[in-house]
């Protein structure tokens, strides 16, 4: 990678997801990265109606819970939703290359990936006044979940590591947009 265009940190401290991570300025408070940021860490995850972001899942009184999943926040300043979401798509798509890479028959259906017909992962891109915002958890085990679910232990990856591989490639990823973006000659 020429240039890092993001901060990506994986935080050793044990972080329950409720929801109240996927908020601005999160990562900073949490880590003193100012800027876009990209942080995982493992925790437990149990999404309350008050904090539920996907409005599909409140409507449809669906239960996000899981004894132990890997979490990624990832903020981006001054983005747009529909970026958000595009960012998302391609962090999502990030997780799946590599786990194609350790022949994990993993396969991805729009912002979710699934493995054996067991949903692997939840996903969420938002935004707040000043940031887009992405949430991103992947089943480390199958105890606690409401649904169907496959686990990274399934396939014996270790999360702390494979968290690493995902934000490396994610930023990677990510820069690589931004300089192509920033060296195209505009068209007038």
């Amino acid at each position: 990678m020429e240039r890092s265009f993001l901060e990506i940190r994986h935080l050793d401290e044990k972080i329950d997801y409720d929801g109240s991570q996927l908020a601005p300025h999160w990562i900073y408070k949490k880590t003193g990265i100012m800027g876009d940021a990209a942080v995982s860490f493992i925790g437990s995850c149990n999404v309350t109606d008050d904090q539920m972001a996907d409005l599909e899942d409140l409507l449809q009184h669906k239960s996000i819970k899981a004894d132990k999943m890997l979490h990624f926040v990832i903020e981006l300043f001054g983005r747009d939703c529909i970026l958000a979401t595009a960012i998302q798509c391609l962090f999502i798509s990030e997780i799946q290359n590599l786990l194609l890479n350790k022949n994990v028959p993993v396969k991805k259906d729009g912002d979710d990936l699934f493995i054996n017909n067991g949903k692997l992962s939840i996903s969420i891109a938002s935004v707040s006044p000043v940031s887009a915002l992405i949430h991103i958890g992947l089943n480390i085990s199958n105890a606690g979940t409401p649904v169907k679910t496959s686990a990274l232990e399934d396939f014996n990856i270790e999360p702390k590591a494979f968290s690493s591989s995902v934000l490396e490639r994610f930023n990677s990823e990510f820069s690589r947009l931004i300089l192509a973006a920033s060296k195209v000659r505009a068209r007038l």
